[in-house]
């Protein structure tokens, strides 16, 4: 196992409910193969769904980077499930005694450099690895769900836990986009689930009291602190409202409440009554909408939040910073971007068409091409040399001019591509067209035309294109020499005048 380079092309799953299926999506979205071994007759059935509702968001989420897909496959045994796997990741139910028992069997039936991560979202993972021959291996990997959405992963090692398994483990968690979050020391629950629970349990005594229903408890979170929640977090949030004085003068000010008996952390025992209550409450509150229906307007919530997140800052805040390093990783990787092929043609972007592309006559709306353009052109830029490093260190080229027809329709769902040809260049210009049409077919649903002009951002001024970037540009021009020149290049938008 080392860390950084650790890519298991092939990845064991234990386990196929909510956690083990939201595992396989983000594995397969991923671009590695996932095979899944749960005995339940209908985990096939819930881990492909799980995976098409995963599909679909991470096409919202990230339009044109996603890396091409591993394979979803189904085990019929815990053998084939581990049959050459580089990583095991278990998500079985909360018993103590079902996971060492598994989890014994795994140990046995693995090389010892592979690593073993449980989805567990409490128990502590020295008792988890007791009896294990390899008990170094073995890390506790907590997500939460959905696992393919939320990026947030907890590790937490054992006693017997090495440092490089948790090294290991956390480069691959980050690798598929996850936020890791080490926890210093073994605790029950860990980190987030205990500040959860102590929420859940002061709910369920305030239903229990009458004070207050499931829908109100959710609406307290979701029009209040739980939109400050999704980027600021608790300490933050109030080192703000210590003013200029910072978190000292909001403990001052109102630490002495601490001493007021306002919560009630135990939690009410959950009588027949309680339960009643609180089932009775949450059917009343889902007002008849399916919890598959549910799990979809969740999705495109946290699809939109991730997203808004990612435009805060230089970098992205929070959530959104985590997308845009983990898309900045991906750059080039979605299928054929990037590529040049034998007789020239540089595919630029590939994508999906997203829900929120669409205008009002159904179809992908017009900002939405400039858009893709713009990627597009961002990518034929890393090609050359010029891509993220490049712009960091005080260089870039600036679009100056740009000419776009719109030949046909793009739809939602709908699969499209993005091919460039260079044009023309000189020591400071760079003259690009892109055609997009829908992938595996040549007629254009739009084209767009650009003219760049190279620059020297710390001087705010153009500047000459560096030798090896003008070599790069040199070679694919080349390359490209056999293409037809579009015949819409240079156009411009005129009316034409009746005599």
């Amino acid at each position: 196992m080392t860390g950084e380079a650790f890519t298991p092309k092939r990845c064991g799953l234990v386990g196929g409910g909510v956690i083990g299926a939201g595992w396989a999506a983000r594995f397969v979205l991923n671009g590695h193969d996932a095979v899944l071994y749960d005995p339940s007759s209908d985990s096939r059935a819930r881990a492909e769904a799980i995976l098409t509702m995963a599909r679909a968001a991470w096409a919202r989420l990230m339009p044109g980077a996603l890396p091409p897909e591993g394979r979803l496959l189904i085990a019929a045994t815990l053998d084939e499930a581990l049959d050459d796997a580089a990583f095991v990741q278990e998500s079985l139910p909360e018993i103590e005694t079902l996971k060492c028992d598994v989890l014994g069997r795994i140990d046995a039936l693995l090389p010892a450099s592979v690593p073993i991560a449980s989805s567990t979202s409490g128990l502590l993972p020295t008792r988890l690895q007791a009896g294990l021959r390899h008990p170094e291996r073995f890390v506790v990997g907590h997500p939460f769900n959905p696992v393919y959405l939320l990026p947030l992963v907890e590790i937490c090692g054992g006693a017997q836990t090495s440092d490089e398994t948790k090294e290991t483990v956390a480069a691959f968690y980050r690798a598929i986009g996850m936020q890791v979050l080490h926890v210093r020391k073994e605790v029950d629950g860990f980190i987030a689930d205990r500040l959860l629970e102590a929420l859940w349990r002061e709910g369920l005594w305030l239903i229990e009291e009458g004070v207050a229903t499931t829908a109100e408890l959710d609406d307290a979170i979701r029009y209040g602190a739980g939109l400050r929640w999704s980027f600021m977090g608790t300490f933050l949030t109030y080192r703000l409202a210590g003013g200029d004085a910072g978190m000292r003068h909001f403990l001052a000010q109102f630490g002495p409440a601490l001493k007021l008996p306002w919560t009630k952390l135990v939690a009410p025992e959950l009588t027949d009554a309680l339960i009643d209550r609180v089932a009775s409450q949450s059917d009343e509150q889902a007002g008849g909408v399916t919890v598959r229906a549910l799990e979809g307007l969740r999705d495109e919530a946290l699809v939109k939040i991730i997203r808004a997140l990612a435009t805060v800052g230089p970098e992205g805040y929070a959530a959104g910073a985590t997308l845009n390093a983990f898309i900045a990783r991906n750059a080039g990787k979605a299928t054929d971007e990037g590529t040049v092929a034998a007789d020239g043609t540089l595919t630029s972007w590939h994508g999906t068409v997203s829900p929120d592309w669409i205008d009002y006559n159904g179809h992908m709306t017009e900002h939405r091409y400039l858009q893709v353009f713009g990627e597009a052109t961002d990518n034929v830029l890393a090609v050359i040399g010029a891509g993220r490093d490049y712009v960091a260190a005080g260089h870039s080229f600036y679009t100056v001019e740009t000419h776009l027809r719109h030949l046909g329709q793009a739809h939602d769902g709908m699969a499209i591509t993005v091919r460039t040809h260079i044009l023309d260049a000189d020591a400071k210009r760079l003259h690009l067209f892109h055609t997009l049409t829908k992938a595996g077919d040549d007629a254009p649903l739009a084209t767009a035309e650009h003219m760049l002009v190279h620059v020297d951002a710390v001087q705010g001024r153009s500047a000459l294109i560096p030798e090896s970037v003008a070599t790069a540009i040199a070679a694919l021009r080349a390359a490209q020499s056999a293409l037809p020149i579009p015949e819409a290049a240079g156009r411009a938008v005129v009316m034409p005048r009746r005599p």
